[in-house]
Formats: C-alpha cells, structure tokens, sequence
C-alpha cells in the first residue's frame, strides 16, 4: 500500500510540474514548442522594434526566438551560413547592395517592412546651407566633418565613396561611431543650435524630436530604398510556419518612429512597444498567424 501511495505522489508531481511548464512561454497545454528562430540585429533603432514585434508574433506561434547584435556584415555571412534565421532592416537595392552583391545569391528577400526610405547627410533646419554645393563650400562650419555611425554600415559605406569620388578627402573627414554616439554629437550640437553634418535615414526619431532636412544634389549616391526582411535560400523548407508568417509582415514608417520616439524619450522598453503594437494591429497580427 505505501509502495501505490508514493507511485501516485509521484504521478501527481509530475502531472503538476507538466502543466506548470506547458502554461508559460506562449506555448498552451499539449502544443509541442516549435523549432527556435534566431534574429539579427544591429545597434540600429530601426532594427529593434521590427525585431521584437515579429519575436513576439512568432512566440506566439509557438517558437522560441532568440537574438544575435551583430554588424550588417556578420549579420550577412550568418545568414548564409544559416546560423541566423532573418533579419528585419536590410536597405536594398541600393544601400546595401555591396552585401547584396556577395551574398545574395545565397538569401532572399521575405517581405518589405517599407518602401521608398530616404537617408544621406543631414543638417538641422536652422542653418543657411540647403544644398551640398553650398555645404562643400562652408565645411568650416561644420568642423570639415561628416558624423557617422559604424563603417561597415551601407549608408557610411556610401558617404565614404561619395567623398572619393568628389576627391574630397582632404577637406572632409568622415568620422564612423555608434548610432547612438552620433546622435549623442548631433542632439548636443542641434540643442545649442551650432552647425553641425550627420547620417540621417527614415525611419528614425531624429524626424520626430527635430527639425532636420536632407541636403539637396547627393541623390545620386543616396538613393531611396526599400527596407527588407530577408532570410537564407531554403528557410520555407526549413521554417514553413515561420516563412508564412513574416512573409505577410509590413508597418507604417511612421508607426516606427513614433515608438523609437517613446523607448528614446520617455524610457519605454521595446517589449511594452511591440506588445502596444501589436494589440493596436490585432487584425493584421492575426491574419499573419492565419487565425
């Protein structure tokens, strides 16, 4: 009798400890967790919120999700090398088309998060040069400088070739740092309204907390781009699920910059964001995970 009372403890226990594992993660009682689904991400803003919004909706699915921060380069070969599964913020075709060039015959394009996505060199609003004739010929101004982010990046790629191919290395200098090094520089200069010559792209909350315009006459370097999803040739073979799911992903610009607005200035975490957004865009979400 004692040896059928411990063998029923011991049953209840492990009933109680199932259920207990099955109520947490997204995953409901009796669904098996689906395979783990790996993101890229750089330090950009505008890759976090995407990142996290489409984590959130695949856990949802019943996956696992993990990140890797990386640079666009790293990003790129572990996607070839599927150590990484997608990566919500490649800028094609032109920004990234170095990349593109190497790798792509290996990756493909899932969806576009957005189309048309300006970027180039930014000045504030208050200075008097409009044009990049008229900012090459007052470079004193601006410390004989251009603020960038990290060099491996498409768009400081392009400013680099861009001041070769003017033969203007001697007068300007591109100085590469983190996003949030060089925004640190630009908010400290447009705060004091000094001049001041950066890297600027939508989306970004720079749009949202300053005046701030694209010089005119780089168009030829700096050309509107569409903002991708992209993965490895095969990941539909290898995900299905997770393929459908964000093959159906796209968002507003301006629903982006408006929450890298809310995490930047008032301290709201990107996992309270993506939740917010995805609770505002139920339908959308749940036409995704074809509920």
């Amino acid at each position: 009798m004692r040896k059928l009372k411990l063998v029923l403890v011991t049953m209840i226990t492990i009933v109680l400890l199932t259920a207990c594992t099955n109520g947490g993660g997204g995953v409901t009682a009796g669904e098996e967790s689906k395979e783990t689904i790996k993101f890229g991400m750089t330090d950009w803003t505008s890759t976090a919120v995407p990142t996290e919004i489409a984590r959130q909706i695949l856990e949802e699915a019943g996956y696992e999700t993990e990140t890797t921060n990386a640079d666009q380069p790293v990003i790129f070969v572990g996607l070839v090398d599927e150590e990484i599964d997608f990566f919500m913020d490649a800028w094609l075709p032109y920004t990234e088309e170095a990349l593109w060039d190497e790798h792509g015959e290996d990756l493909q394009k899932v969806s576009a998060s957005y189309k048309e996505a300006p970027l180039g060199w930014v000045v504030p609003e208050y200075v008097e040069e409009d044009t990049l004739d008229e900012f090459l010929a007052n470079l004193d101004k601006y410390n004989n400088e251009i603020v960038g982010i990290d060099s491996g990046a498409g768009i400081s790629e392009i400013s680099k070739e861009m001041i070769e191919d003017l033969g203007i290395g001697d007068e300007l200098e591109f100085v590469p740092s983190s996003e949030a090094a060089m925004m640190g520089e630009a908010m400290s200069a447009m705060d004091n309204e000094e001049p001041i010559a950066f890297l600027g792209w939508r989306p970004h909350s720079m749009f949202t907390q300053y005046d701030i315009k694209f010089l005119e006459g780089q168009e030829e370097y700096f050309k509107a781009d569409n903002v991708y999803v992209i993965s490895y040739e095969g990941i539909e073979d290898k995900h299905p699920e997770a393929y459908e799911i964000l093959s159906d992903w796209s968002m507003p610009i301006e629903d982006l910059e408006e929450m890298m607005y809310e995490h930047e200035e008032n301290d709201v975490e990107y996992e309270v964001l993506a939740e917010q957004w995805i609770k505002e865009n139920r339908d959308k979400v749940d036409e995704m995970l074809g509920n």
